[in-house]
């Protein structure tokens, strides 16, 4: 129970950081003074390196671990398990391209407003409930 207690932990963190990384970007996308740009750079590289990521990577020594010590065996025939899997490869590519929108911000050169990134803000909610309902209910 420790492992899924860690786990957890450590999705929550991840989540945390995805809903919030995308709402500086509104933010950010928005402002248009020097101080406010150079304060949502700082923001974001913070909460993407210093709580996002080590969120993720956590979560996946958690879950690889659970997985390694009680559900190998079953791993076969747990068709929620593939199902989750595949929306955690999604939920990483997610992820990777905050890190690129990041780049993009950092170097000044986003091209996107406000409004794409209050669309994109949403994307983590639907990973969730997706991965959420599959780890809970087991439905195949």
């Amino acid at each position: 129970m420790w492992l899924k207690a860690l786990h957890l932990i450590s999705m929550v963190t991840w989540f945390a950081g995805l809903f919030y990384l995308p709402r500086l970007f509104v933010y950010h996308a928005m402002s248009d003074d020097r101080i406010s740009l150079e304060r949502f750079k700082v923001m974001e590289r913070k909460l993407y390196w210093g709580i996002t990521t080590p969120g993720m990577i956590l979560t996946f020594i958690f879950g690889i671990w659970m997985l390694v010590d009680y559900a190998w065996a079953s791993y076969g025939q747990s068709g929620w398990l593939h199902a989750k899997l595949g929306l955690l490869a999604l939920l990483v590519l997610y992820h990777i391209q905050c890190g690129r929108w990041l780049a993009d911000f950092k170097h000044d050169r986003n091209r996107r407003g406000h409004v794409y990134y209050r669309w994109m803000n949403e994307v983590p909610v639907l990973f969730l409930v997706g991965i959420v309902l599959l780890a809970v209910l087991k439905p195949f």
